[in-house]
């Protein structure tokens, strides 16, 4: 038997990058998948057409603004009135911009929080309640090595992320006892179209400061995923995963 089977899993960012690779990784394993996009439609929809052929699960396609208290619910609604349930929550969705502080305005400072904090707030709220009343649930959210270590001129970012691992803790040990695990992962750099907008002199310069000498692929991260959406993580609460290539070592 897989590891998921028979489970319903909420992907944010699920259309692209580590959010792909995670919703196909999860609907190898069995679960039935929601893939939740904000632009590509057509992109979402391939996503979950190759998964319906190849793994045989359910999978739809949902659009949402994750900073958008209306849109997630809608999300939420929609994703239940489908599955009856969801057992896994990923916030994955995020963006990274890379400017000196000094040049960074307040809007793309709101933008970056709104991204990432709010957006784990506004998903988790939306789905926690049917977990709480199920008694059983996982919510995984992504943070990066950079909330660990800091970097010059993306300082937002790592404000951002570092939120998003104080959010797990404290939210794990909220609902532990109601059957509700909360955990993160923190990748370090991804080979995804997401770094196509940071410097590529930058990128030669960190890969070559990573004890492994290279950049995760997509998939890597996504058998984090699965491993903490998976009973064997049961004793995992409040933990940070960090498949980051040796960048911090904890």
């Amino acid at each position: 038997m897989k590891k998921l089977e028979g489970k319903v899993a909420l992907v944010t960012g699920g259309s692209r990058g580590i959010g792909k690779a995670i919703v196909f990784a999860l609907a190898e394993e069995g679960a039935n998948v929601g893939v939740i996009y904000v632009k590509n439609k057509e992109q979402a929809e391939k996503v979950c057409e190759t998964i319906r052929k190849k793994n045989g699960v359910k999978a739809i396609a949902l659009k949402a603004n994750i900073t958008v208290p209306d849109d997630v619910k809608k999300m939420a609604d929609a994703m239940l009135k489908e599955f009856g349930k969801i057992d896994i929550l990923v916030n994955n969705a995020g963006i990274v911009a890379q400017k000196r502080f000094l040049d960074t305005t307040f809007e793309e400072w709101q933008n970056m929080l709104a991204t990432h904090l709010n957006g784990a707030f506004l998903c988790t709220k939306a789905v926690l309640p049917s977990m709480l009343q199920r008694r059983q649930g996982r919510i995984i959210n992504f943070a990066s090595h950079l909330a660990q270590k800091g970097v010059e001129e993306l300082v937002p970012y790592c404000a951002a992320k570092g939120g998003v691992i104080s959010f797990t803790k404290a939210l794990a040990r909220e609902v532990v006892r109601d059957g509700i695990l909360v955990n993160c992962v923190a990748p370090g750099p991804v080979k995804t179209e997401m770094l196509a907008d940071v410097s590529q002199e930058w990128l030669r310069e960190l890969e070559a400061t990573l004890p492994l000498g290279r950049f995760a692929l997509p998939e890597e991260i996504a058998a984090a995923v699965v491993f903490l959406a998976s009973p064997d993580s049961n004793l995992f609460v409040g933990q940070t995963l960090c498949p980051n290539s040796g960048s911090v070592m904890l």
